[in-house]
């Protein structure tokens, strides 16, 4: 794995010391929103650090004020096809499966994909300004990005249809109230925060701490195998019925 290059072609900033990886998603200017070359990015960082005999514990989050904005819709290479839709499991399916642990740093706003990749981790803490929302309902398209997986695993299906078919974010005191993040802290202090539970999970032996999380996210593969198909296939159903939609009125006004 490149590093430099990662960053370089792929807004991933990777950094390792002390058997902690922290890894930055980095696309300030755009509020670091998902791209394709950042979900390539990850795709492969996950993986990578899963197998890398220097690596015991994995921190992610986001360069600048925000975590991560979302998907960059406007950034994404032109329309997906069905199998670039279906390939977007891999992401979701390389955090379930990495076998170093992930810790999140929520750092300002976590949107659709980016409340996904900030939730997928095992143990999540937010500043006290963050908040995690997914707001696809408000543009015609489902949960989807493996969204309709994590929120109902994590506060049960009411509650998570609740916030997810209104489409609206969460402060994150809220967040950790329902029980959808772990722990909330001053903005200031949240990195460290973080990384202090990172070392404290890297100075333990490594087989017990990878094995935990592997036994207890097998539940949650069970329900990525259930319906991370169905929801990806709806959203894409959805962005096609919302681009048709447009164009027809679109037509109707010329």
């Amino acid at each position: 794995m490149n590093l430099s290059e990662l960053q370089r072609e792929n807004h991933v900033r990777v950094e390792i010391e002390d058997r902690v990886a922290l890894v930055t998603l980095d696309r300030p200017e755009r509020r670091n929103a998902v791209d394709a070359a950042m979900h390539r990015g990850l795709e492969i960082v996950f993986h990578e650090l899963s197998y890398d005999p220097e690596v015991r514990v994995i921190v992610l989050t986001g360069a600048g004020n925000d975590f991560c904005a979302g998907g960059d819709v406007k950034d994404y290479g032109g329309p997906a096809t069905p199998l670039e839709v279906m390939r977007n499991r891999d992401l979701t399916w390389g955090m379930a499966r990495c076998e170093a642990p992930i810790l999140s740093a929520v750092n300002g706003a976590a949107r659709g994909i980016g409340a996904t990749i900030a939730l997928m981790c095992d143990i999540c803490y937010a500043a006290d300004d963050a908040s995690i929302g997914d707001a696809h309902t408000n543009f015609g398209l489902p949960a989807g990005d493996g969204g309709q997986v994590i929120w109902p695993l994590l506060v049960g299906p009411n509650i998570a249809k609740e916030y997810l078919m209104r489409g609206i974010p969460i402060d994150a005191r809220e967040a950790a109230r329902i029980g959808l993040v772990n722990r909330v802290f001053p903005a200031s202090e949240l990195l460290a925060e973080t990384m202090a539970c990172a070392r404290e999970i890297a100075a333990k032996p490594p087989a017990g701490v990878r094995w935990t999380k592997l036994a207890v996210n097998k539940m949650i593969l069970s329900q990525i195998n259930l319906n991370l198909d169905f929801g990806l296939a709806c959203e894409m159903l959805g962005a096609q019925g919302v681009s048709s939609l447009s164009e027809l009125q679109r037509r109707e006004k010329g």
